[in-house]
């Protein structure tokens, strides 16, 4: 613990005050990196699922860099850029915490590959129920944000120039109140706490497969996979991520759909109905085929992969980069 005279400027008060927070230092200084990176690729995620008709990701690319230019594929950055990071920063506390707790408690033998595993998805659990609450509303204007043209040509408009995120948000509070900001809610719950479980299990999960000690070090990676300890991290990082955003994915699109009608200004459909028309359309007499309905569920899902491989990669990579410095810094005198 530092002491009494040691000051707030002093390398020995840094040092304790970083290793008491190493998780949300972690988490803050990766998830600015990762979520800067990959920021563009989530906007065109959000233009693809909202699009009827079939587009590659470089047209919709090329329509938005000519209406709106470079800004267009940052629209609303600073926006998740200030609230997604915090919000990472409290999901690592609550997973680690919860792994801290079934640790100390030996309530899990985490030195095994499904207990490993198990822990990491029920602390994921935990964070991604709780933080929803936080991140919902976050999430409502970042998809306002980032579908304002597609929203302002559905009310028949055409959008000049777009409004602030201040006139955004007085805009949902003007039509919606205050639970205007948690429109699909539900969805974003059910998407946030099975997600973030099924992202935390398959990350400590592979991380233990490739050579992770039960203390947290790196250990040696197995015969199968020779590669270098520093890319380890990346690799499942990058996997955890892909696999579990496309088991999720349909929830996803039908919580954009949702949350865009209401924005529009269009009648309310339920999210059952709503994932219906999505896959057999709009006429009962003439649907489409389930094949079909299907892909249209997963457009985008190729642009969401590379943004997934792009953040979550470069998150945990960096996290653990984070992490080692601080274990590395010297420890105070006693």
């Amino acid at each position: 613990m530092p002491r009494p005279q040691d000051t707030i400027f002093s390398s020995i008060y840094i040092n304790e005050a970083l290793r008491s927070n190493k998780a949300v230092v972690c988490a803050l200084s990766a998830s600015y990196i990762s979520t800067f990176a990959g920021y563009p690729l989530d906007s065109l995620k959000s233009r693809l699922q909202t699009t009827k008709t079939p587009i590659s990701v470089p047209r919709i690319a090329l329509l938005v860099y000519r209406e709106e230019g470079i800004i267009g594929f940052y629209r609303g950055l600073w926006i998740p850029l200030m609230t997604i990071s915090f919000v990472r920063a409290a999901s690592f506390t609550i997973y680690t915490r919860t792994k801290e707790f079934f640790r100390d408690h030996h309530l899990i033998d985490h030195s095994e590959l499904v207990g490993c595993a198990a822990i990491g998805g029920i602390g994921g659990a935990m964070a991604g129920s709780l933080i929803s609450f936080g991140s919902a509303p976050d999430e409502r204007l970042q998809v306002r944000r980032q579908l304002e043209y597609t929203i302002a040509e559905k009310k028949g408009t055409k959008l000049i120039k777009p409004p602030s995120t201040a006139a955004a948000v007085r805009d949902i509070f003007r039509t919606g109140g205050f639970f205007g900001l948690y429109t699909g809610f539900r969805l974003h719950f059910l998407r946030d706490t099975a997600g973030t479980a099924l992202y935390f299990l398959e990350y400590d999960g592979m991380r233990h497969l490739l050579g992770r000690l039960p203390s947290g070090e790196q250990g040696p990676t197995p015969p199968w996979l020779p590669i270098h300890a520093s890319l380890v991290p990346f690799v499942c990082g990058s996997l955890s991520g892909v696999t579990s955003w496309a088991l999720i994915y349909p929830l996803d699109v039908v919580k954009t759909k949702v949350q865009q009608r209401a924005l529009a200004g269009e009648l309310y459909r339920s999210p059952a109905e709503t994932l219906h028309r999505l896959i057999r359309g709009p006429d009962p007499q003439n649907p489409k085929p389930l094949i079909a309905g299907i892909a249209r569920i997963y457009r985008g899902l190729g642009v969401s992969a590379l943004r997934s491989v792009t953040t979550h990669g470069l998150l945990w990579t960096f996290f653990d980069l984070a992490s080692g410095f601080i274990d590395s810094l010297p420890e105070s005198p006693a």
